[in-house]
Order: C-alpha cells, then sequence, then structure tokens
C-alpha cells in the first residue's frame, strides 16, 4: 500500500523547522524537506550579525523548549539583550533545532507539487514521489529577490542580489555600486569595506534611517506601558504587528497590502552606523535609471535630487533591494494549481485563511508570502512562532483530526473523513475536473 503523509512541509528555514516540530508533537505523519537553515548559512557573507534580538530570534517548538538561549547555555555562552549576535550562531542555533525539536530533514530537492485524488503529489530531483493528504510551502525568501527593473538587461556577472554573496572578500579592490537603504545594504556595504573593496552606497531615500540602541528588558512600568517591548522592536506600532497578526489578517486586502509594503521599513541597526559612516560614501535621493554594460564594467545612470543626470562608472552592482511575494516564481507549484489561487488584492501573494490554508484545500503556505494576509511579522523569524501552531491547527482541521494517538508523537497514522464538500483535494468552484489526475 502507498504510504500517504499526513503533511509534507517543504523548505527547512526557521518556519520549515518550526511546521514540523509542531507537527510531530500533534501526532501528524509528517515529513520536512529541504537544505536545513539554507539561506542562512548559504547566502549570507561571513561578518554579518543578527538584526533582530536574541529573546525574539527563538524557532518554536511545541513544548516551548529548544530556544535560542538553551542552545547557547549548551555552549556555556550567552545570547544578551542589546549584544549583535553573529548569523553563524544563528545558523548553527537552526542545525541545532533540527537535530533536537522534530522530525529528520530529508535533504532534497523539491521539483514538483500536483494536486492527486484527496491529496497531492511531490515529486523531487532525488527519489520516487512522494504522496500528501496535505502540503505546507515554506520556502524562504530566496524565490524572491527582487531587482531593480534597470539592471535587468545586464549580462549576469554586472550585477547580483546581495543574498547571492557568502564571501565578499572576491571585491577587493574594487569599485562596487550598492543600492538600497536598509540593513541588507548598509551591512553589505560595510562589510565590502572592511574587506578592501570600495563600496558606494545609491539610494532613493534622502535620508538613512538607523534603529536607536534597545532599552533595558526591565524598565520601569510606565515606561514600559509607554513604550512596549516586541518580537519587532520597542513601540505600540511595532507590537501590534508582532503579537497580533490575526488582528492584521481581518483588515481589507488593500489595507493588508500597503501594511505588508510599508510597515517597519528600511532602516540600519544601530551598532552598525559607526562602521557604516567612517568608511561608505553614499548618494542619497538618487535614482537609477539606466545601466549598461561596458566592457567589463558597468556604467549607471543616476538622477539627483535637483533632476540632474549623473553617470556612475563601476566594477559590479549589488542589488540589496530585498524581496516580494509573487506565487509564479514557485515554479515548483503546477501551473494550474498556481493559477487557480485567490490571491490578495491586485497582489501576488496567496489569500491564506486563519489556518493559513490558501483557497485550495491542503495548500498552506508560510513566511514572506503570508505577509500581505497576516502582516508584517511574517518576514522575520519572530513570526515562526504564531505561525507554526496556527498552521499546524489548520491542517488537523483540515485533516479532521481529532488529536495525537497517545504513545506515538510524529508516526503517520489514518486520519478522519472531512465532511463531503470540504476535505483534502476538493476542487475550488470553477475548476476543471480534468486538473485532478
Amino acid at each position: 500500500m502507498t504510504r500517504i503523509d499526513d503533511l509534507v512541509v517543504i523548505g527547512a528555514g526557521p518556519y520549515g523547522l518550526s511546521i514540523a516540530a509542531h507537527a510531530a508533537g500533534a501526532g501528524l505523519g509528517v515529513r520536512l524537506l529541504g537544505r536545513p537553515m539554507a539561506s542562512w548559512r548559504d547566502h549570507m557573507p561571513d561578518g554579518m550579525y543578527l538584526k533582530s534580538e536574541p529573546w525574539s530570534s527563538n524557532l518554536s517548538a511545541p513544548d516551548g523548549r529548544h530556544t535560542l538561549a538553551e542552545y547557547c547555555a549548551s555552549l556555556g555562552t550567552v545570547a544578551e539583550h542589546g549584544t549583535p549576535l553573529p548569523i553563524g550562531t544563528f545558523s548553527a542555533y537552526g542545525m541545532w533545532f533540527a537535530r533536537h525539536a522534530g522530525p529528520e530533514v530529508e535533504e532534497v530537492t523539491v521539483t514538483e507539487v500536483t494536486p492527486q485524488g484527496d491529496g497531492f503529489r511531490v515529486r523531487t530531483a532525488e527519489g520516487p514521489p512522494l504522496l500528501a493528504r496535505t502540503v505546507a510551502v515554506a520556502v524562504g525568501v530566496m524565490p524572491f529577490t527582487q531587482h531593480p527593473e534597470a539592471l535587468r538587461g545586464l549580462p549576469p556577472g554586472h550585477y547580483s542580489h546581495s543574498s547571492g554573496h557568502r564571501d565578499l572578500s572576491g571585491f577587493a579592490g574594487r569599485e562596487v555600486a550598492v543600492l538600497g537603504a536598509g540593513q541588507a545594504a548598509l551591512e553589505t556595504a560595510a562589510l565590502l569595506a572592511e574587506q578592501g573593496a570600495r563600496p558606494c552606497l545609491v539610494a532613493r531615500r534622502s535620508r538613512l534611517n538607523w534603529n536607536t540602541v534597545p532599552q533595558p528588558l526591565s524598565r520601569p512600568p510606565l515606561r514600559a506601558l509607554r513604550d512596549p517591548h516586541s518580537g519587532l522592536g520597542t513601540g505600540w506600532r511595532s507590537w501590534v504587528w508582532s503579537e497580533l497578526p490575526w488582528a492584521v489578517r481581518r483588515l481589507p486586502a488593500p489595507t493588508r497590502e500597503r501594511i505588508a509594503a510599508t510597515a517597519l521599513g528600511p532602516a540600519g541597526a544601530w551598532w552598525l552606523r559607526d562602521r557604516f559612516e567612517r568608511r561608505v560614501p553614499a548618494l542619497l535621493g538618487h535614482r537609477l535609471h539606466r545601466a549598461a554594460a561596458v566592457g567589463e564594467r558597468t556604467r549607471l545612470g543616476l538622477t539627483t535630487p535637483q533632476g540632474e543626470s549623473v553617470v556612475m562608472d563601476v566594477a559590479h552592482v549589488i542589488a540589496a533591494t530585498g524581496f516580494a511575494p509573487d506565487l509564479d516564481r514557485l515554479e515548483m507549484l503546477d501551473a494550474g494549481l498556481r493559477a487557480a489561487l485567490t490571491t490578495v488584492g491586485g497582489g501576488r501573494a496567496p489569500e491564506l485563511g486563519p489556518g493559513f490554508e490558501s483557497s485550495w484545500p491542503g495548500l498552506f503556505f508560510a513566511g514572506l508570502l503570508a505577509a500581505p494576509s497576516f502582516g508584517p511579522s511574517m518576514r522575520f523569524v519572530h513570526g515562526a512562532g504564531f505561525t507554526a501552531g496556527r498552521l499546524v491547527r489548520g491542517v488537523r482541521k483540515r485533516l479532521g483530526a481529532r488529536g495525537p494517538r497517545p504513545g506515538s508523537p510524529g508516526a503517520a497514522r489514518p486520519v478522519r473523513a472531512a465532511s463531503p464538500g470540504t476535505g483534502p483535494g476538493v476542487q475550488p468552484p470553477g475548476h476543471p475536473k480534468t486538473y485532478l489526475r
């Protein structure tokens, strides 16, 4: 008899690892596919630090264990509030979490997800297809890199995205234009300068924003009430985005889209400011309108704040211009399935229900693709805790689960059939029957 898993989680970053841990704790038959902490291990340069505070950077297990503090304690160290944490330490924490908190990670590459029968067929590059009643897509941000339009006509070697560099030392002695005004742009530029390159920051913004030094965790009650701590920073607005993503989901779609795109905008960490300002020149208020390859170099056409045109000639351009959720980038999802999904407003992110389920029954999304539904916390590690618990409850509701079998957490088990018209694999209204195969 062919094995059918309750849940296949695609992606083994902070969201995928947390979802799988909660699913195993709920007694679901779950498989976790992907390379653990891949984007953190492969796409962030040596010398980078985590911007969020350690206490708000935990992955989520159902028993509340396996925190970053617990990992650091196992090494005889402490992750302290107000002290930046190296990215390497956080990546190692994620690998430790993967070994201790959930099912074993299967390091395979998913190539296709297609509806089949009452669930889905998941193909990988390494083995036979898997069958699953439900699928959770938690692929992180790497499929959604965003580049300025002006760069897209350049040969590939002339420009790159900031997430494409594990090692920046190869730029030593070369002029590099770094586009953007957020943490990735500012820290990439500072690291380039520290490794012997000659970077220049180019930003449309007329001024750079810098976060302030974090307030102490322990403060007088009135001060704490006036400016509360949250997983995304201090202040009531940050607290709402951090702690009430369920409330964000109840807002009208255009409002959610605007919040996801603009809330917690570009800003540099307080501990980076001196390193950046001492070594990196910046062209602020400059807009990129043209880019051309001239031999092995790249010529950028910029518009100044006064409307004048200037030319910048560099060896390479790094676009630290973020990530934008877009279902069309998920080529592993069958094209017909992608086209059938209801999206948020005019964007290309899936509209999700309270349990992170899309309009296609049994298909769930987490991370950046959930931001237009649940708000900006989905762009940060802190959102993994809210997501994992809610999403697994959504999976159990879809499966009609009654709870874990005693003594067998994580084992595959029979599931109660859902009510007619609501079970896994039911076709959305208007979708052709010939599609399910």
